[in-house]
């Protein structure tokens, strides 16, 4: 399992990002262009939203279930990339 930086996540483009907090931290605020996908969701049926083909890159709000959630999925063969530090993380670099 990979992870990186928002500094280095704010220089690519063009990439599948990941909210799995609840819908209503999402809707409160988010990175821009991400989706939201909650963890209990994922989780439950990576196949219906995933595919191990392309690359993803996953956070929450401080980087701890997000990490956890990427070890589970690069186990299962997806292309997982975990975003340390998370939503918090993403916002002081604001």
């Amino acid at each position: 399992m990979t992870s990186i930086s928002v500094q280095d996540l704010k220089n690519l483009s063009n990439i599948n990002i990941i909210d799995i907090r609840n819908k209503e931290k999402y809707n409160d605020n988010h990175i821009l262009n991400s989706i939201n996908i909650p963890f209990d969701e994922l989780v439950l049926n990576p196949s219906r939203y995933l595919k191990k083909n392309e690359i993803y890159y996953i956070y929450c709000q401080r980087g701890i279930s997000s990490r956890k959630l990427c070890i589970l999925l690069y186990n299962l063969g997806y292309n997982v990339i975990n975003i340390i530090g998370g939503y918090e993380a993403w916002i002081m670099t604001e």
